[in-house]
């Protein structure tokens, strides 16, 4: 009974699975289009300042000197893009920007020592 009881779970959870994928494909498949279609509708200096922001904040991510405050003004500038509010984007792209060159920066500062 209880080997009965096991493999009926274990379908019904494979089943489940197998429906949770489909759900997930069905959603990232729509997103990149309406992320296109509001990007496109953001103005060209906005979408220049997204963009750059963007390769400012890869740099400082790829030397792994991310700052929280450029990381959370990039995902708040693209928020932004997705509703089409090319003001916030500026601001926040720039915002993001300015706080990724000053986190690349402070790598150059000498290291602290206390004591002897």
């Amino acid at each position: 009974m209880s080997k009965v009881l096991l493999a009926l779970t274990s379908v019904a959870l494979l089943g489940l699975s197998g429906c949770a994928d489909t759900a997930k494909k069905d959603m990232t498949d729509s997103k990149p289009a309406a992320s296109a279609t509001a990007a496109a509708s953001i103005s060209p200096e906005a979408q220049a300042a997204l963009s750059a922001a963007q390769a400012d904040v890869k740099t400082v991510k790829s030397k792994n000197a991310l700052w929280t405050t450029s990381d959370g003004a990039l995902k708040a500038a693209e928020e932004a893009a997705a509703k089409g509010d090319s003001a916030t984007v500026l601001k926040q792209a720039n915002w993001a920007s300015s706080q990724a060159k000053l986190s690349t920066n402070q790598l150059t500062y000498p290291t602290l020592k206390t004591g002897d």
